[in-house]
């Protein structure tokens, strides 16, 4: 097993002594993966809003291990680095870590140190943290995460915001967080009709920020919860002050005259071309067949991990290895999350929804602001967002971090968000 890997100090077990144990807990038949398990303690209807509490069952997680026991890897094929995908040698030592030391109950032990609910937005269950600051006059902030990710992203960057005093800041740079699961992702319900893009979940946040009774509030968000903040900006959502994005959507405007582009926006424009011609396989399944893709991802728990693990190594701040940016059991967590919940399908079907229809560049004239961090695998010039954004309040250009933020660097990540709001308190 790569020493990259070893970092969880655990009890190790044979694979004997798992698969004995597995075999032992599923004797009455095979088990089906779904959020229901977990989800036997929400007992919320209509517009109440309920507390919540994860509960991953050892049939979960015998079955995890059955599974990742018996796991038929591909051959080498002809590259050993990251150009085809995730290299065999790292696919290999994930795994092992994944079986053999990752605290399969760490997920669950993580999310329910922090106050967890559920409620009914327009017919679906949605799952949230919900985290008060102590401090009298914190700013109420949603923060909406993309895929692969989810509220795991955020739970190190919640001290921070909502405890400044102990992290450097200040009590006047406080947060009130509401971190909501999308619909189709984590313990969120899984939408059964179409129609759950970017704008409607823009609605549905602005909707549950009233239930909890704020009236003045921020929002946050990279990747499509970028979205999700842009169209809630768009759709002038009552009480928001402002937004905050990490990802600005912010594709390339109209060429300009003859002096062409100037060097900061033709690198931009070299990472959409790369991104394009390398990086969005993913996307364009996603957005067309994720129904198929599903079936794989759902059944097999490796088919699952690579397909976000890639990602972990391609969008964050590394030089050649994800474990540089993200430790491998905050990965694990994430991956557990997609897994257990069986989520693989009803995630990718944002993409199908939104992607190549809501996710795009459009003008605000509701105040913006931005951080670019510089590991990500889009940065785009601020000159863009003074085309797109009339009230472009804040920008900065953080030098370490990549798309995963919030995860891979909390402290500035938190930092970013105490300056970018600090207008928009009262």
């Amino acid at each position: 097993m790569s020493e990259e890997l070893q970092e969880h100090k655990g009890p190790k077990l044979s694979r004997r002594d798992l698969l004995t144990a597995s075999s032992a807990a599923l004797a009455g038949g095979s088990l089906p993966l779904s959020s229901a398990a977990l989800a036997a303690q929400d007992n919320s209807t209509a517009e109440s809003i309920t507390p919540f509490t994860v509960k991953v069952t050892q049939a979960l997680i015998a079955d995890l291990r059955r599974r990742l026991s018996g796991t038929r890897l591909p051959d080498a094929g002809s590259d050993s680095d990251w150009t085809q995908g995730v290299p065999l040698f790292k696919a290999k030592a994930l795994t092992d870590y994944w079986l053999l030391q990752y605290d399969m109950t760490r997920v669950e032990r993580r999310l329910n140190a922090f106050p967890q609910f559920r409620t009914h937005i327009d017919g679906l269950g949605i799952h949230f943290l919900h985290v008060r600051s102590r401090h009298q006059n914190a700013l109420p902030m949603i923060l909406t995460h993309g895929w692969p990710g989810s509220v795991i992203e955020f739970l190190d960057a919640i001290d921070p915001l909502v405890n400044p005093t102990a992290h450097g800041g200040t009590a006047d740079d406080a947060f009130h967080v509401v971190i909501p699961s999308m619909p189709g992702f984590g313990l969120s319900d899984k939408p059964a009709n179409t129609g759950w893009g970017l704008p409607r979940i823009g609605r549905a946040w602005h909707t549950l920020m009233k239930r909890l009774g704020y009236t003045h509030y921020v929002a946050q968000g990279g990747d499509l919860g970028a979205g999700v903040a842009s169209w809630m900006s768009k759709q002038h959502s009552t009480g928001l002050a402002a937004i905050h994005l990490n990802l600005p959507v912010l594709f390339p405007p109209p060429p300009p005259g003859a002096g062409g582009y100037t060097p900061e926006e033709q690198a931009a424009l070299d990472q959409l071309i790369h991104y394009g011609a390398d990086l969005s396989g993913y996307a364009s399944i996603q957005a067309s067949r994720p129904q198929t893709l599903g079936y794989g991802l759902t059944d097999s728990p490796i088919g699952q991990a690579m397909w976000i693990y890639e990602k972990f190594q391609a969008w964050t701040d590394n030089t050649g290895s994800p474990e540089e940016a993200i430790t491998i059991d905050k990965m694990l967590d994430n991956i557990m999350l997609y897994w257990v919940t069986g989520t693989a399908a009803s995630s990718a079907r944002l993409y199908k929804e939104s992607f190549n229809k809501d996710f795009v560049r459009f003008g605000l004239d509701h105040p913006v602001t931005v951080s670019v961090f510089k590991g990500d695998i889009f940065t785009p010039p601020r000159s863009w967002g003074e085309q797109t954004y009339a009230k472009l309040t804040y920008w900065n250009e953080v030098e370490h971090g990549g798309h995963f933020a919030a995860l891979e660097k909390p402290d500035l990540f938190a930092n970013e968000l105490r300056k970018a709001f600090k207008p928009y308190r009262r």
